[in-house]
């Protein structure tokens, strides 16, 4: 008898275990795996589970979902362009958020560079930054406020001989392979009634002999492009060629460019310049 009733003691409590179990709830699972799981997310995906519960919340906070998000060498660009200033012990989240949005670095305001989710790290430099041709003689150029670039102002050439733009850059770039785009438009947009208007009037020479690009970095690698420019009415981000940044590099990367039609057998006019654009080859538009 005394087995008999050991027997059923022994069943009641797996009874009871069992029933236990079926009532276990998202929010029982333990936080390190819940964060194990969402470092296989996207930020956005993360972003929303932390909506579940307030487990699921404390793990989406954690540094090791985070870091594996930010750049190998996020440390340096928190470090070298005063991430930080407010505060010395940000997150791993805080420091993900504040390289998604433009920073700006260098001297002024017309370099900035940011972090495309988790898709890599872009720049992109304002045409005031580059010495071009003519560009403080308003017979040749005119500087205009525009809402279409990210710096606000684009240049304007009315008309010239010899065009020339060049431009250098020296960045820490995180290793991975890179893409570099010339942003222009030919025509000069404005808006009437709340509608875009582009004047196409000033448009002349650039079909008669292409335009050259170049690229160099510092360890040697080239690239050259051309182009005739024949669309007119729209920004198109023209490439220049790719470049590689070594994982093993421990100095920064610095990049020589250029664009010009020297050809002064003809005048050339009607062209605005906005900015370069440095992305990652993996998301960078092809003209």
């Amino acid at each position: 008898m005394g087995a008999a009733i050991s027997g059923l003691t022994d069943h009641e409590k797996v009874t009871s275990n069992i029933n236990g179990l079926s009532e276990i709830r998202l929010g029982d699972l333990p936080e390190s795996c819940i964060a194990l799981v969402l470092t296989y997310l996207d930020p956005i995906e993360i972003c929303k589970f932390g909506r579940v519960n307030r487990t699921f919340r404390q793990a989406s906070l954690t540094d090791v979902v985070w870091e594996p998000k930010l750049p190998e060498n996020y440390q340096i660009l928190v470090k070298n362009y005063h991430l930080d200033e407010e505060s010395c012990s940000l997150t791993k989240k805080e420091i993900f958020a504040r390289l998604c949005r433009p920073n700006h670095f260098g001297s002024s305001q017309n370099k900035a560079f940011w972090m495309e989710k988790n898709r890599g790290v872009c720049v992109c430099i304002s045409w005031k930054e580059m010495k071009i041709t003519g560009i403080e003689d308003r017979r040749y150029w005119s500087h205009m406020l525009s809402d279409e670039s990210r710096f606000s102002t684009v240049a304007f050439l009315k008309q010239i001989w010899w065009v020339e733009v060049e431009g250098n850059l020296e960045f820490e770039f995180p290793a991975g392979n890179y893409s570099l785009f010339f942003r222009l438009q030919l025509g000069k947009t404005s808006k009437r009634l709340g509608r875009r208007i582009c004047t196409v009037d000033q448009i002349h020479g650039w079909n008669i002999k292409p335009v050259q690009f170049q690229l160099s970095t510092s360890n040697g690698q080239q690239a050259t492009a051309q182009y005739y420019f024949n669309e007119p009415g729209k920004w198109i981000n023209y490439h220049v060629g790719d470049f590689v940044v070594d994982k093993y590099s421990s100095m920064p990367t610095k990049l020589k460019f250029s664009m010009t039609q020297i050809d002064c057998t003809h005048t050339k006019g009607g062209l605005c310049l906005d900015s370069l654009l440095i992305l990652p080859t993996e998301i960078g538009p092809r003209k």
